[in-house]
């Protein structure tokens, strides 16, 4: 996400004619969307994002089960070590 919020600054900045960006190279102004594309390609290719969705919502269900055991008084459970 921070490419693709790099890459539209420097498109209005180069569209405006503001600062040094004016002057540089149009490939230069839209690298960061390239960037970007790359960037989810790769992500999901080899897996990043369901493995981070699934830290999230691991991390949401042992939430909810420590709130409710806390409810009935039992000892919150901590979370299990990460396989790699």
């Amino acid at each position: 996400m921070y490419l693709l919020g790099l890459g539209i600054i420097l498109v209005l900045l180069k569209w405006q004619e503001i600062g040094p960006v004016a002057t540089w190279s149009w490939w230069w102004v839209l690298a960061p969307f390239v960037g970007a594309a790359l960037w989810w390609s790769w992500a999901d290719w080899s897996g990043y994002t369901k493995r981070k969705a699934m830290e999230r919502e691991d991390a949401r269900k042992l939430d909810r089960i420590n709130r409710h055991r806390e409810a009935i008084g039992a000892k919150p459970k901590t979370a299990p070590p990460r396989r790699r």
